[in-house]
């Protein structure tokens, strides 16, 4: 053990501390109970427990249950907190108690301790106690839920939703840019009726547009906090009005619209808001999947593949075949689309165990649910930047030239089966579909007439 290290007490004993720790006995016991991953709780959670700290000071010194010299001082540390001052005092794995208490009592060890010293305390002597001055009125059944619900709203506040509107923005600039750009569809990887470049690319708009919408509207079960519900549900220890000025201060802070649960039993017992959450983020992540998967098949070849689409070439793709590029973007984001579907299982699981009155899965849900938020974002603003650069290739038009499925615009005209011969009998001969309808006796002029490409993405209203 090195030199300078503390003893401090809990009521189960004695514990030694590290020289640079502020935290207390508690968090110590469970550093070392929980030696699992190497991952703490997510920053942003412990900032929202920063927050609900800061706010609860304020009301606690309201009510007169925490003097005016200690709360002021709680709320420094807490800014100091949120400000990243203290990231590294926060040491315990994700993996831990189920219900968040040993990262809760963490944060009240460590803002009780620098509070202290605010004061003018030595360490170690800090007048400020952790439970009974910062937890003050919560409890971790309370406080650590409603601080993953604020993080999670948050980090898709700040980090996500401008990231989606901003993949929206470029998708949409492309497919104007790409509107006349006309090509062969595909259905079932087979040759289709033609499509311009630009409507593939307003359809991915669309979906994360709507990936967007969802994802907005699940917050609406993420804004309701279970503060106030303190151990079980009951709001025992709180004093009246206490959830609702707390939560009222932490809106103003956050300018989320944050409100009380509207049943403390529901908000304590489940986290279904986090997997409603979870869930809408997985639909972005099957969108982002399927772009990608379009996007690389789009570009494939040069020589050999499809090659309507030419993304930019950002680096080598290859340590054996020189000139190699690959579509290394779409890859990545796939890979994120993958991890983020697997965090929506890991989350959906631990929504399993409401068990009683509370959820004892909280940590690893917002681990996932904030990493996923996270992945997510960065996932759009690289695609994003890698797609303002991509160009159409002559290779869509080309394509479509060589199609047979035009053919379908002529069954009003010569009827379904006809149709089908005709295509057949071109594909047979390796002759042009305009030949063999010549040849089967269908006037020019309706052919001029109908087999028009461009009308065709149109509707084929002829």
């Amino acid at each position: 053990m090195e030199a300078g290290w503390r003893t401090a007490r809990d009521t189960m004993g004695e514990m030694q501390l590290p020289p640079h720790a502020l935290w207390g006995a508690s968090t110590q016991r469970a550093v070392e109970n929980f030696p699992i991953s190497g991952q703490g709780v997510p920053l942003e959670v412990i900032r929202a427990l920063a927050t609900i700290k800061w706010a609860a000071a304020t009301t606690n010194e309201e009510s007169g249950i925490v003097p005016s010299d200690l709360a002021k001082a709680i709320r420094e540390a807490a800014e100091e907190v949120l400000g990243g001052d203290l990231d590294d005092q926060f040491p315990i794995d994700v993996f831990q108690t189920g219900s968040g208490t040993s990262t809760n009592t963490n944060v009240n060890e460590v803002l009780a301790e620098r509070a202290g010293q605010l004061l003018g305390d030595a360490l170690g002597s800090s007048r400020v106690h952790p439970n009974d001055h910062v937890n003050a009125s919560q409890s971790s059944n309370d406080a650590f839920p409603s601080a993953v619900h604020i993080a999670a709203a948050q980090v898709v506040a700040e980090d996500l939703a401008p990231a989606l509107a901003g993949l929206v923005d470029t998708l949409r600039v492309k497919a104007e840019e790409f509107g006349g750009v006309v090509k062969s569809g595909r259905t079932h990887m087979m040759d289709a009726v033609p499509v311009t470049l630009g409507q593939e690319f307003g359809g991915y708009a669309r979906q994360i547009e709507l990936g967007g919408t969802r994802v907005t509207r699940a917050l609406e079960s993420v804004y309701e906090l279970a503060l106030g519900g303190t151990a079980v549900g009951t709001g025992l220890n709180a004093p009246p009005g206490f959830a609702a000025h707390v939560i009222e201060l932490i809106s103003e802070r956050t300018g989320l619209p944050f409100r009380e649960a509207e049943d403390h039993f529901e908000a304590q017992g489940a986290r279904d808001a986090l997997v409603e959450l979870s869930g809408a983020l997985r639909v972005v992540a099957v969108s982002l999947m399927k772009i990608a998967n379009d996007l690389r098949l789009l570009s494939s070849g040069p020589r050999t593949g499809i090659y309507e689409l030419q993304l930019p070439a950002i680096q080598p793709g290859s340590s054996i075949m020189p000139g190699k590029v690959n579509p290394v973007i779409p890859e990545a984001v796939r890979m994120v689309a993958a991890q983020v579907i697997g965090n929506d299982a890991a989350i959906t699981v631990g929504g399993l165990f409401g068990d009683l009155e509370l959820n004892v899965m909280i940590p690893v849900m917002a681990r996932n649910i904030v990493e996923s938020i996270r992945l997510l974002a960065a996932a759009c603003r690289v695609l994003a930047g890698n797609l303002r650069d991509a160009e159409a290739t002559e290779r869509g038009p080309q394509l479509v030239e060589m199609s047979l499925m035009q053919v379908t615009a002529l069954v009003p005209e010569i009827g379904y089966e006809r149709a089908a011969a005709l295509a057949k009998k071109a594909f047979a001969n390796g002759t042009s579909l305009r030949e063999e309808a010549i040849a089967d006796g269908i006037d020019a002029a309706i052919l001029d007439r109908v087999l028009d490409y461009r009308r065709m993405t149109d509707g084929g209203i002829l």
